[in-house]
């Protein structure tokens, strides 16, 4: 039986991948949103998603992800308005994490990076029981 458990300021959160599966939605149409306009074409005209296998950073856990991940990842990421455009907080805090290849953050990194909204805003709106983009916390497996 699964438990929520209130996040904090200290929360580690980020895309979990699993989400969108469980949604039954498309990551990658959604990534297609948010790559560079040259990505944006390469990608659209793709028949369909080129699979690579990507590691979590921090549990070492591997994702079969879309090319195109990576694609944002190391080049429309690069372009400094990726993050300074005026988007919508959860949309902003979306990008970060393609930026930083999905590394978890807490809401405090989050503002520390993103300069918008306070952290207390941030927890607040990625925090609740609705999940926005995937926004989630990581969740650490627990020893029986």
């Amino acid at each position: 039986m699964a438990r929520y458990v209130k996040p904090t300021l200290q929360t580690k959160f980020h895309i979990d991948f699993e989400w969108w599966q469980k949604q039954g939605q498309s990551l990658r149409r959604h990534l297609i949103e948010h790559a560079c306009p040259d990505c944006k074409a390469e990608f659209e005209a793709e028949a369909g998603p080129q699979p690579v296998d990507w590691i979590d950073p921090e549990t070492g856990q591997v994702f079969s992800i879309d090319r195109l991940w990576y694609a944002i990842h190391t080049h429309c990421s690069q372009d400094p308005s990726f993050l300074l455009e005026n988007l919508a907080l959860t949309a902003a805090i979306f990008r970060l994490f393609l930026a930083n290849n999905n590394t978890p953050l807490t809401p405090v990194e989050m503002h520390q990076q993103l300069h918008k909204k306070d952290a207390r805003t941030i927890l607040r709106t990625i925090g609740g029981h609705k999940v926005y983009k995937g926004i989630r916390p990581v969740t650490i497996p627990v020893s029986r």
